[in-house]
């Protein structure tokens, strides 16, 4: 089944969209995404495959998963989502995604995923593995472990999200700067104090972008003043 799946896929690729993809996910020489390939594929496309070939097994889909070709990961990862999602023991498929966290290697492909695996079966669990993801020298490791809290953001469980946006407040990387700023805000739309108050402690020692995606949504009296007051 896994090889009508790829061959489907590739029915289906786009030369000059693989082109632009290439350029947009950020594939060159000592770019975040340097080596990463594609196929051209649009998401909803993939989607529908995804749908079409839902019951691959964990042991078929790990020839996706390992794939060079980044539609191939995304399209394992749709599958993966609906696997979690209908099984009743969705442990297996947590631990399949801890395993092959190392392909999860691009930023849509950790948006995509994070929460709605990791996020959720940790919901009512030790969550010692995502502050420990969130010290990880890889920045998508880092960027799992963030992402992941969405999942609690959504039932206004604010903690963990916090303390780990402080422990990422030094972080170098602009996509951590980005999902931290994001989670920020996300916070800021359900209780606007809680967001204030990580502001008051914190804002001055925010990288600009982090900054200026948590305040995304405030008037522009209270983002300018946020601005101007030291975010390097």
């Amino acid at each position: 089944m896994i090889d009508k799946l790829i061959s489907e896929m590739q029915q289906n690729s786009d030369r000059k969209k693989a082109i632009l993809l290439q350029k947009f996910f950020k594939t060159g020489k000592g770019e975040y995404g340097e080596g990463d390939k594609f196929l051209g594929i649009t998401v909803p496309n993939q989607r529908k495959l995804a749908a079409k070939y839902k019951e691959i097994s964990l042991n078929e889909l790990q020839k996706l998963i390992s794939s060079r070709i980044h539609e191939h990961r995304l399209t394992a990862l749709l599958i993966l989502i609906g696997k979690y999602k209908r099984k009743d023991d969705k442990r297996m498929i947590f631990e399949f995604y801890i395993k092959n966290r190392g392909r999860i290697n691009n930023w849509d492909l950790v948006d995509l995923s994070s929460e709605k695996i990791i996020g959720d079966y940790l919901l009512d669990k030790d969550k010692g593995l995502l502050y420990k993801m969130a010290e990880s020298r890889n920045v998508w490791e880092r960027r799992i472990a963030i992402i992941a809290t969405f999942r609690y953001i959504r039932e206004n469980q604010f903690n963990d999200t916090l303390k780990i946006s402080e422990m990422m407040l030094g972080d170098k990387h602009d996509l951590i700067h980005k999902a931290v700023g994001w989670m920020l805000r996300e916070i800021g739309k359900r209780d606007q104090k809680k967001l204030d108050k990580f502001l008051e402690n914190h804002h001055k020692r925010m990288p600009r972008t982090m900054l200026r995606y948590a305040i995304e949504r405030m008037d522009e009296k209270k983002r300018m003043m946020y601005m101007s007051s030291g975010a390097y």
